[in-house]
């Protein structure tokens, strides 16, 4: 992330954009058409179903990602800006089903 914003100048606003022939760096933000596309295009590229991804498959990826590291679930909800934890919990991949369970020792 850092790489890329020091590469592309960008100090404010969104930070994925469009990129035009000759490498000049839009001003809007990616629309959710593009961002679902690259997605997709990279997933198929690494030899996975491409038809099983999407755009949200960033935010679910974010969002678990950060579960797993510890992050506090009021922080989550302020980036992504789910309306409630519920919502904020579906998003989370079950990766750490298991994590800190009741049952650890034996499971």
């Amino acid at each position: 992330m850092e790489a890329w914003l020091a590469a592309s100048g960008i100090s404010e606003g969104p930070i994925f954009r469009q990129i035009k022939k000759g490498g000049h760096i839009q001003p809007e933000a990616l629309s959710g058409h593009s961002a679902a596309a690259i997605v997709k295009r990279h997933a198929q590229a690494a030899g996975l179903d491409h038809q099983t991804f999407a755009g949200h498959s960033l935010r679910a990826g974010f969002l678990t990602s950060a579960a797993e590291a510890g992050s506090s679930v009021l922080k989550m909800v302020e980036v992504s800006r789910h309306k409630s934890v519920d919502m904020l919990t579906s998003y989370v991949r079950r990766s750490n089903l298991f994590r800190e369970h009741a049952g650890a020792a034996f499971l």
